[in-house]
């Protein structure tokens, strides 16, 4: 490459970047400035051939064709293999060090689930029966009362109810909150390890990568209180054989939990009506004061 060729590339870049330095916001011009710096001297380095190019383009416009619009959100997924997800969920969530700790959303969320009351069973298809408790508690470890805490996970065939047509709605989601003394309690199933959606852009990514596509098994919580900051997290069953190698890089070693042997006769399966053997875990979150 000649000088010439460099100047002229370097010209390109320099436009680009200046084009939006007229915007009236300054942080949209900061990101926008920013975006075309990075990504210019991104194809500089690898000197992007015109198929290459094209071949991504052709990936993107597959991914948002990919997403549903309800269930199914493959940039979300994207985002998250790529361990971008991880990153902005580390850089906004810069909590006191008593906080727990925050993991990525995910991308099958649905609003609106049921109301569920404390001890309430949200597994309507079969698993191995399990029980969920603990406490909300804030920054100083006062409990939060009628804290709301949104819980979501796959069934044993480790999908989504919403994702599997077969699933009943609402199964294995619902809104629990915490009592007087900020207690929460969940009946379900133990979570299972899952592989992520590969039958999409995304999947031939990890394939090109010889990356496997499996998440470690693990319960969704987002819990929200007055005056505390939203609380976005997993609990990963600390036996799963993939918290090592999560696709999506979420596991942090504070929220892994132990599901233990209890059984069907003892004092806390007749407080939540168990009639058989079943696996307990127990977990205190601890929210941030906005």
């Amino acid at each position: 490459m000649t000088d010439e060729d460099r100047s002229i590339e370097a010209r390109i870049s320099a436009q680009a970047v200046a084009s939006f330095g007229a915007s009236s916001n300054p942080r949209y011009q900061q990101i926008m400035q920013s975006l075309v710096r990075h990504l210019h001297a991104f194809v500089s380095e690898v000197e992007l051939t015109e198929a290459e190019w094209w071949e991504g383009i052709r990936f993107l416009t597959e991914t948002g064709h990919t997403c549903d619009g309800a269930v199914r959100q493959e940039f979300i997924l994207l985002s998250d293999t790529l361990g971008v997800s991880m990153l902005v969920d580390a850089i906004n969530h810069r909590f006191s060090a008593n906080a727990t700790d925050t993991t990525v959303f995910g991308p099958f969320y649905i609003e609106g689930m049921p109301e569920r009351e404390y001890g309430e069973n949200m597994a309507l298809t079969e698993g191995v029966p399990a029980l969920v408790r603990g406490q909300v508690l804030d920054s100083t470890g006062k409990p939060l009362a009628g804290a709301v805490l949104d819980v979501w996970q796959t069934a044993e065939n480790g999908m989504y109810s919403g994702q599997d047509s077969a699933q009943p709605h609402g199964n294995l989601r619902g809104r629990y909150r915490t009592d007087a003394e900020g207690r929460f309690a969940i009946r379900t199933i133990v979570p299972v390890c899952y592989p992520i959606p590969t039958d999409g852009p995304v999947g031939r990514m990890l394939r090109a990568a010889n990356r496997h596509a499996w998440r470690p098994a693990h319960l969704h919580f987002m819990i929200d209180a007055p005056g505390q900051r939203r609380l976005v997290t997993h609990l990963f069953n600390s036996d799963d054989p993939y918290l090592d190698s999560d696709a999506v890089f979420g596991v942090k070693q504070s929220l892994q939990v132990e599901y233990r042997d209890m059984p069907g006769d003892g004092e806390l399966a007749k407080a939540f009506g168990f009639n058989v053997p079943f696996k307990s875990a127990y977990y205190d979150f601890v929210l941030e004061p906005v």
